[in-house]
């Protein structure tokens, strides 16, 4: 590996186990026929496969090198990335959560090429997950890939397991962040990521 690159390899989620699609497939048609609904008139026919294909896809999270560039000319104010979008599954109901992640550091003697912020969030993003999981493992991943001075992670979102079911609060949001290093101690840099509240 070069002296001026290096590269983290991000993989399945450890808690991934392989697919059986027909099985699941099996089942959806199972919950269609639980719910009253017959797995097999009509525009349902199709609806197994469909349903089964959706989960695989939002749970699969998509490898990636998290590339680091030698830091040469010594920056040091904080790097940001905001209005990543994402959308994960609440693994309490089966829902999709969505929304917007703020994501940076504070370099030490690493820099990453900004694309791989996004690319954290949505590798992350692809399984079950809790926003507040989600939030910390985002910033474990650059923590350990970057060994910056600091790392900033602020993601707000809406839940369709609380918005559409429930309690039904339609506009509600939840916002979760995570701070390490010099700007877990700093407010004016938390500021950077959450505003001058924060």
């Amino acid at each position: 590996m070069s002296t001026t690159a290096q590269a983290t390899a991000l993989h399945a989620l450890p808690d991934e186990a392989p697919f059986d699609r027909d099985r699941a497939m099996t089942a959806v048609a199972d919950l269609l026929a639980a719910l009253g609904h017959d797995p097999d008139a009509g525009d349902l026919v199709e609806t197994p496969r469909r349903v089964a294909d959706a989960f695989i896809e939002m749970l699969t999270p998509e490898p990636f090198e998290m590339t680091t560039f030698a830091n040469e000319d010594g920056y040091d104010e904080p790097v940001v990335v905001r209005d990543i979008p994402f959308v994960s599954l609440c693994r309490h109901h089966l829902l999709p959560f969505r929304g917007r992640a703020v994501v940076g550091y504070l370099p030490g003697e690493r820099l990453v090429g900004l694309s791989k912020l996004a690319r954290v969030v949505a590798h992350h993003a692809r399984g079950l997950q809790v926003q507040e999981a989600l939030t910390m493992q985002i910033a474990r991943t650059l923590d350990d890939a970057l060994a910056p001075r600091g790392v900033g992670v602020v993601i707000e979102a809406e839940h369709l397991c609380m918005t559409v079911r429930g309690v039904q609060a339609a506009s509600a949001t939840t916002t979760t962040t995570a701070f390490r290093g010099e700007i877990a101690q700093d407010r004016e840099l938390r500021a950077r990521f959450t505003g001058p509240t924060a």
